[in-house]
């Protein structure tokens, strides 16, 4: 029996943009055109050309190529509009291809949109028996997962009243529990769990860790790149329908975020009438520097400063400055603020311009892309005004403090902490020593 559970070759997905020339309507479309044909006719202006309306093409994927292996737990990640979603309708048999060929061996859960496969007229616990004869699960099999589907989604007191009167949390909830309790061989997951709350989140994720340790195959479609990174052990990068890059999740999620976030040392705004801000404070320059002022590279081990110039426009208006660090998964750092700043915190500030710098010591943060978010607050407690990645900027890793490893150094921050050894006691005996590494040595 072949190892491969899910192969896609030459994958292609032609779509038509405008005006849909086929020859298929649902029921209410054919009713509604029915009754509405006569008004139609009666508003329609005659006719003064025989053009047709133009259409578009678009390849929502093109030539795409992968295996993923049985109980292989895949990332597919990518921008909006990149083709992830119409990869996984492709594989779960919702639309066909255009071109090339794509082959499922198990049998498939899916959970692409909320409350996929739900009837809504149905009830929740109709619609748990109707997707697992779905899956071909028998009813015996159905009954010992029931209540532990149930007590997943949390939806207890409304099991047996119709879906169509659930919220979309609710929906989601139960929508999870169904595709990853019914113990399909293979799970196919979008990015539905932004619907519903951080706590069910958290539990999602977990379950769908479980599931990976089952053995059980995963393609998992998400912007969460902690979620990704932590979950997958493969990556496959999707642009404009194609694939850019495919490997190990580290390395794909790490390439794709560097061109999500270009760098951005310095900005600087000459008119304070068109610069960033309102009416209280306006922006005039921000820049991110080495501390000594050198135009070089920041390492690790490289201590630097940020810079901020502001218009104050509103006199004795009360500001400070907050920063929050981000790094290239969009894990926030930490936040900093002028707490001890030893002359305008807490201070009036009069009309005009101002400089604040925050400083930042090397050896805390570790390797990679971070980008900072710029917050103006009045009064210690209210913000006025709040600019996304102001600054973008990459941390570059030290070889001289590398030794021997030549791998990703874990964790968000890369202290270089004081470390000591101390020789306590020579009383071991020579031969005890020399027992010692005998031993070790046949392990």
């Amino acid at each position: 029996m072949s190892d491969i559970a899910i192969r896609a070759e030459n994958l292609s997905k032609l779509y038509k943009i405008g005006e849909y020339q086929g020859n298929y309507k649902t029921l209410r479309e054919t009713i509604v055109n029915i009754f509405s044909a006569p008004f139609r006719q009666l508003i329609s202006k005659p006719q003064t050309s025989n053009l047709k309306p133009q259409s578009e093409f678009i390849w929502a994927l093109k030539d795409v190529s992968f295996e993923v292996k049985r109980g292989e737990v895949v990332g597919i990640i990518g921008r909006n509009g990149a083709g992830k979603t119409t990869l996984l309708k492709i594989l779960s048999r919702i639309t066909a291809p255009t071109e090339g060929l794509a082959e499922i061996r198990g049998r498939v859960g899916s959970l692409l949109e909320v409350g996929t496969g739900f009837h809504p007229e149905l009830t929740g616990r109709e619609n748990i028996y109707l997707n697992g004869a779905i899956l071909g699960m028998k009813k015996v099999e159905l009954d010992r997962k029931f209540d532990e589907i149930v007590a997943f989604a949390e939806i207890e007191k409304f099991i047996d009243t119709p879906v169509k009167r659930y919220s979309s949390g609710m929906y989601v909830r139960l929508a999870f529990a169904v595709a990853a309790h019914l113990e399909p061989e293979i799970l196919l997951v979008d990015e539905v769990l932004a619907v519903g709350d951080a706590v069910f989140q958290k539990k999602c994720l977990g379950k769908m860790g479980d599931v990976a340790k089952e053995g059980r195959t995963v393609l998992f479609v998400s912007h969460n790149m902690v979620a990704v990174q932590s979950l997958c052990s493969r990556v496959i990068w999707l642009h404009e329908g194609k694939i850019v890059e495919e490997g190990p999740a580290g390395q794909v999620v790490s390439s794709y975020l560097k061109t999500s976030f270009s760098n951005l040392t310095e900005q600087v705004w000459e008119d304070v009438a068109t610069a960033p801000g309102n009416e209280m404070v306006r922006l005039h320059f921000a820049c991110v520097r080495p501390i000594d002022g050198l135009p070089s590279d920041i390492s690790i081990r490289t201590p630097f400063v940020l810079q901020f110039e502001y218009w104050n426009l509103v006199p004795e208006t009360r500001l400070n400055l907050s920063l929050v660090f981000y790094n290239e998964q969009g894990v926030a750092l930490f936040n900093t603020g002028p707490v001890l700043e030893p002359v305008w915190n807490g201070r009036p500030f009069p009309r005009g311009l101002f400089l604040s710098i925050c400083y930042v010591p090397g050896d805390l943060l570790n390797d990679g892309t971070h980008r900072v978010d710029l917050y103006v607050v009045k009064d210690q407690s209210r913000v006025i005004y709040h600019h996304e990645n102001i600054l973008c900027f990459e941390v570059h890793d030290d070889p001289g403090l590398r030794g021997p490893w030549y791998g990703k150094t874990m964790g968000t921050v890369r202290p270089l902490l004081e470390w000591t050894t101390e020789y306590i006691d020579s009383g071991v005996e020579a031969s005890m020593l020399t027992n010692t590494v005998k031993t070790e040595g046949t392990w």
